[in-house]
Order: C-alpha cells, then structure tokens, then sequence
C-alpha cells in the first residue's frame, strides 16, 4: 500500500517525525475551528458573544475530544492489527468502530443538549453569557457525529502510518469554515447561530473527503460486505482502549470545566483570561497530544510485529524527541505571553490581559513535564497498558481542581497555573515509577524467537 508507512523497520527517528509533524499541523488547525468562530464573533456581535463562545468552547471541547481521544484508542488497536499483517480483522474493527461510534456519539449528542442549560449554570455561568452558550452548543451538539466520523477516518489513515491525508483533509475543512462563518455571521448576521452552522458544515465535508479517500487511495483498508460482522472480543479491545484514551485526551478539559466554575465566580476579566489561556493552551497541548499519538502508533505496530527492540527504542526515541520539544516551547510560551495574550483578547489593556499573562509565565515552568509525560502516554496506550494514563489523568485532574478552588479567591488565575504543574510533576513521577518498577521486567516474544 502506497499510501501507508511500515513503521516496522527502518530509521526510528525519521519515521517519528515524519508522522508527528502532520499531526502536530492538524491537530493546531483542529483548535482553529472554534477559533475562527471567537475571532469572527468578537469582530461582528460582541464583548458577551464572545466571552459565551469562549464558555461554549470549554463545554464543546470536552466532549469532541472524548471523541477524538475514544478514535486515538482505535487507532492503537489498529496499528497493532496492521503490525500484525491482519487485514481482515483490520477492516472488521473499522466497521465496528464506525458502527458502535456513530450510536455512541448520537447517545452524547442527546445528553450534550439535555444537559448543556444545567451545566452552564453548574459552573455558574452568566445569565446573558448562557443564552449565547445554549445557541451554539445545541448545533454543535446536533453534529457531533460529523466530527466522529472524521476522527475515525483519520485514525483509521493514523494507524498505517499516513497522516498527511487527513492534514490536507483538515486544511480545507478549515478554509470552508472560515468562508462560511464570514458569510454567516459577517454577512447574514446571524450571530453565534451561524458561526455553529458554518462549523458543522465544513466538517460534514471533511468526512465525505476523508471516506472518499480511503475507498478511492486505499481500499484495503475500506471494510465490505464479508468484514460486517459483530466480533465480541474486538469489540471489548475497542470499548477498553477507546473509553481510557478518551479520558485521557479530554483531561485538559475536563480540568478546565470543573475549574471554570471557581473563573466564573470571579466576572468577566477572569472569563475572558481564562478563555485567552484556554485557546493558547490548546495549540500548545496540540505538540504534546501529536506526540503521544505518534508515539502510540509506532509503539501499536511493533507491539502487533512482536518487535521488543523497537518497541524499547519508540520511548527512549520519544522521550527525547518530547523533552527537546518540551524545553523549546516552555521558553517560547514564557517569552511570548504577552504576545499570545494579545492575539487573543486583541488588547494590552485591562485586567484580563494582566490575568493572562500571569498565568502563561507561570505554567510555562511546568510544561516540559507534560511533554514528557505525553511520551509516556504514547507508550503505555501502545502497548496496552492503558490503566496507566487512565490513574495519571485521574490523578492530575483531582489535584489541579481540589488545589485551584483552594486559592483561586487569593491568587487569581495563577493559582490554577500551579495547581496545575504539580498535578504535572505527580503524574510524571507515577508514570516513570510504573516503567522502572513494571514495564521493565515485561519480555516480549519475537518472530525470531518463535
């Protein structure tokens, strides 16, 4: 297959980077979806619209990456069945996943709009703020599956190794949101309505181009008629790693929903900082969240290949890779805070630009460890360990919320900034714990040794 990469053999670092720099875009173009519609709100509605587009972002966020992070998870049982040359049982859990997915995702979807004016006031939401909030996220929700459907068929691209497909895919999605929430909002006026229109919109495209790509570019991968069937162990495997990927990749908002109650408590400057780091946070989040997927897909290949060298060389060659990279953007975050804060609220002045500043320095100490931290988590989920991230996102979510409702009142926002580095800093050494003490002493058989 032309349109695969064999991760098997070869030059590891070269493999590594090659799938994680496609990933890296995609997943920093990902956060540009509700970006675009901030930024579009913000120049057309106004101060409110867009503090509730900020809001709406931190509740949709949380549920598209339960989906996204759930099809991260199938991608690792992939990647093991494509490591392991078994095509058939390949295209059988394709089936499954978009089968089982799109009832599970309508399942959310339901609760998503029954539960969106509840949690809203949970985390004690503005009353003019809500109302905009409700709006958008009952069309997001309505198309949740859309972006299912994408997530699946880019891990699907993922787990054979090619991740530039689902990039270009991704791309055009965004241009089209982009030209449809200009049209909508900027010329129709239709407010937060049409900003959510134009995002489902451009991701039902991108699943029509992404299934058409697979079936067109790849068809082996495409299941049939013979693949349609119900396998119950493949579909334990999957439920397994799909549910703990999903609670690890939504951690970072599921963290920042239970601490929006202590942020909105506290009025708008605080909202609207809290939002400006939010969206910064994403993209930076988006090098370590590539990493970790990488990481798990060359893990998932070798594991299935029984291939225990390369699989030892994947997280010594990660953890390096993620360290240099986490070293690099912890300086760049410090240096630029100001900067990013700007391009965010578009303004020097008033307190929520100071809030946010203060913030990014401070977490910006503590970032090289969640690189670090995310190449454990590629690890572990590729080898099935996925017990693993599932205790260290338990872990790092208790302690940033218990410790930010503590002194958020007294230290602001930079409070949630340290809450959160220690929440790091616990994680890491749990995880690295659980390598020296387990993982180490696991053998692998070989094909040589068979």
């Amino acid at each position: 297959m032309t349109h695969s990469m064999d991760l098997t053999r070869g030059d590891m670092k070269k493999e590594l980077i090659a799938i994680t720099i496609p990933l890296i875009i995609g997943n920093i173009l990902q956060q540009l979806y509700n970006t675009i519609d901030a930024i579009v709100i913000g120049r057309y509605v106004g101060d409110v619209a867009f503090a509730a587009i900020g809001v709406a972002g931190t509740v949709m966020n949380l549920f598209i990456f339960v989906l996204s992070g759930f099809c991260a998870g199938i991608s690792v049982v992939l990647g093991q069945l494509f490591g392991k040359e078994d095509m058939e049982t390949f295209r059988t859990e394709f089936y499954l996943s978009t089968v089982f997915g799109v009832g599970f995702t309508a399942l959310i979807s339901i609760c998503g709009i029954a539960f969106a004016k509840p949690l809203l006031h949970l985390i004690q939401t503005p009353a003019d703020v809500a109302e905009y909030c409700y709006q958008y996220l009952v069309i997001i929700f309505a198309g949740l599956f859309a972006s299912y459907l994408y997530n699946l068929c880019s891990a699907v691209l993922r787990a054979v190794g090619n991740t530039r497909a689902a990039l270009v895919i991704l791309a055009v999605s965004i241009v089209i949101n982009l030209a449809l929430a200009l049209l909508f909002v900027g010329s129709m006026h239709t407010g937060v309505v049409g900003a959510a229109l134009a995002t489902v919109i451009s991701q039902l495209i991108s699943v029509l181009l992404s299934f058409l790509y697979i079936r067109i570019q790849i068809p082996d991968l495409m299941f049939r008629r013979a693949d349609m069937k119900y396998d119950q162990s493949l579909m334990k495997k999957t439920v397994n790693f799909g549910s703990a990927s999903a609670f690890h990749q939504s951690s970072l908002y599921i963290g920042k929903l239970l601490v929006q109650g202590a942020v909105n408590s506290m009025g708008i400057d605080m909202i609207s900082a809290y939002t400006a780091t939010t969206r910064i946070e994403g993209f930076i989040n988006s090098f370590g969240d590539s990493g970790a997927a990488s990481t798990s897909i060359l893990i998932a290949q070798n594991k299935g290949a029984e291939n225990e060298k390369r699989v030892k060389e994947g997280l010594r060659t990660s953890l390096v890779m993620m360290t240099v990279l986490g070293i690099v953007l912890s300086i760049l975050m410090a240096a630029t805070a100001g900067t990013t804060v700007f391009w965010m609220l578009g303004s020097t002045e008033g307190k929520a630009f100071e809030y946010a500043v203060q913030y990014m320095q401070v977490v910006s100490i503590f970032y090289i460890l969640n690189y670090i931290g995310s190449a454990f988590v590629g690890y572990y989920r590729g080898v099935g360990m996925i017990y693993v991230p599932v205790i260290g996102t338990t872990l790092h979510i208790t302690i940033r919320v218990i410790l930010s409702y503590m002194f958020v009142q007294t230290s602001g926002l930079s409070a949630v900034a340290y809450a959160t580095g220690i929440g790091w800093i616990v994680v890491t050494i749990y995880q690295a714990v659980v390598y020296v003490t387990r993982v180490k002493k696991i053998r692998f058989k070989t094909k040589a040794q068979e």
